[in-house]
């Protein structure tokens, strides 16, 4: 080994070795191992794009939970090796005078998939069930309207031909905590710093009724909720990619690689609450 590619993996070796550091809660499997069964797991989204492109498939995944949750890390392990003219994300900011005019569901139409295209929503149209309620963005009677349409809208994206996939990560108080900690601390991070993140420790319980009401309310047989348990973003994320591939339908897939811990991710019902399977 040369000079050269000895100090690429002494470097490659000390990242591992801090990001292992900066994030005790994935001890449960090491570095070696995740990043072996990603490999894997992406290969077979590789698969799955070029099933969906040949086919004309609309894809959607809408990707919710809250600040810290893991949403970002998730995404892009998803798209990572992905064509990136049939790939999009989705992460829109705050509306303009002109959207809040506008029929609620108008901007987000705007960025639904078309034929051969895979589009993850990285928040979505469920920031007025979570944000915009608890921090006032929106009256109440907004709110219900919402809440009340949101079914129906999704019904009419399923039979257009779009298959849409929602899920909810979910983290536990301590661990959010400790993540926004992390972020003021790492200059690389900065980014991700909000006005909304400051806040949020103490709305905890209120993003906790606010997301309770909507899962209740949104979830239905033909678009359900699926929650990921997220305070450990490297099982999270494996078992998120698991469960996307395992619902979707594409040629070659290896059904040995697609099996996803229950116990990490699963699909929505009023008895989670009743066995302590969201963080309070």
């Amino acid at each position: 080994m040369g000079k050269k590619d000895h100090r690429k993996s002494e470097k490659s070796k000390n990242s591992e070795a801090q990001c292992a550091a900066a994030a005790p809660e994935d001890d449960s499997i090491s570095v070696q191992d995740y990043e072996a069964q990603l490999h894997l797991l992406q290969i077979e989204l590789v698969k799955l794009q070029r099933h969906f492109i040949e086919c004309g498939d609309k894809i959607l995944v809408v990707i919710e939970g809250r600040d810290a949750a893991g949403k970002d890390g998730s995404i892009k392990r998803i798209v990572e090796h992905l064509s990136p003219r049939e790939t999009r994300v989705v992460a829109l900011g705050a509306p303009s005078d002109r959207d809040r005019s506008a029929w609620f569901f108008q901007r987000y139409v705007a960025h639904l998939p078309t034929a051969q295209e895979f589009v993850l929503f990285n928040r979505s149209w469920y920031n007025r069930a979570g944000v915009e309620k608890v921090m006032g963005f929106c009256t109440k009677a907004q709110h219900a309207q919402f809440m009340q349409s949101v079914g129906p809208f999704e019904e009419m994206l399923v039979n257009s031909g779009i298959k849409l996939l929602k899920y909810y990560l979910d983290i536990s108080k301590s661990e959010q905590k400790r993540r926004l900690e992390d972020r003021r601390r790492d200059p690389l991070k900065q980014w991700k710093i909000g006005a909304i993140d400051a806040v949020a420790i103490k709305h905890w319980k209120a993003y906790s009724s606010a997301r309770d009401e909507m899962l209740l309310h949104t979830h239905t047989a033909s678009v359900p909720w699926h929650i990921v348990r997220a305070d450990n973003k490297r099982l999270a994320r494996l078992n998120l990619i698991r469960d996307i591939l395992l619902r979707l339908d594409y040629a070659g897939k290896n059904h040995g690689l697609l099996k996803p811990d229950r116990d990490i991710v699963f699909e929505f019902s009023a008895d989670c609450f009743a066995d302590q399977r969201l963080a309070r």
